[in-house]
């Protein structure tokens, strides 16, 4: 499928407000995972305005549509890392408070907005783990985009895989693949592991976490034959 969907052109022009991410994410739906988006797999305006009952407070514009656009889509945003359903939005005291909104599948990590900037449209995000609290992305809806990107990845067994790439095989990675136009941003598992970048090709994408020899890329691709082709490309040892 080697013609599939790429998704460094989908990203092309990057995400730069809310109706870019959220254009992308339909598109990346439909043409990468084949189902696209229907009215069901958002959150009901009931569920979100008892969550901003209970919390007190609105939630942000970029929250509050990215739940309603795709908030019940489990294979979009529960597979590894899983989002908080509305109900389950709660705040944490940590740095003057933050509302968490995602949080790591073995809870080493969770993602949340400051609540010194919960009243802007598109607040920024950070993460914590056991480094602490570190800026994640400026922006909620560059949130979404990365969190349906990752969950994406890990979503089907047969089609991911993953190696450590030694620096001898990055000249190829950057030959073979365009960068995606997300910021870098930190893995919270390590400094080591930092800063993720995406790359793509048609029918094929990757995540690069961190830049020392030996970096970790996860894969995934539309068929199993795009699979075979970035192990072809990247011949390191691969997981599966």
């Amino acid at each position: 499928m080697l013609d599939g969907p790429d998704v460094s052109v989908v990203l092309g022009g990057g995400v730069t407000g809310r109706s870019e991410a959220w254009g992308f994410v339909r598109r990346f739906v439909g043409e990468w995972i084949g189902r696209p988006l229907q009215s069901e797999d958002g959150c009901s305006v009931d569920e979100l305005r008892a969550a901003e009952s209970d919390l007190g407070f609105e939630l942000p514009a970029a929250l509050w549509e990215g739940y309603a656009l795709l908030g019940r889509r489990d294979d979009l945003t529960r597979q590894q890392d899983p989002l908080v359903p509305p109900a389950g939005l709660y705040v944490d005291d940590a740095l003057g408070g933050v509302l968490v909104f995602r949080r790591e599948n073995q809870d080493c990590a969770s993602w949340a907005i400051p609540l010194a900037q919960i009243e802007e449209d598109d607040p920024p995000v950070v993460v914590e783990s056991h480094q602490g609290w570190m800026p994640f992305l400026d922006r909620m809806s560059l949130a979404w985009v990365e969190m349906v990107l990752s969950e994406s990845l890990f979503g089907h067994d047969t089609l991911y895989d993953a190696c450590e790439l030694p620096d001898a095989l990055v000249p190829r990675l950057h030959a073979r693949y365009a960068r995606v136009e997300l910021p870098d941003y930190a893995m919270w598992a390590s400094e080591e592991d930092s800063p993720v970048r995406w790359y793509a090709a048609p029918g094929r994408l990757l995540r690069r976490d961190g830049l020392q020899d030996h970096c970790w890329v996860h894969a995934r691709g539309c068929a199993v034959g795009d699979l075979e082709v970035i192990r072809a490309d990247l011949p390191g040892s691969w997981v599966c």
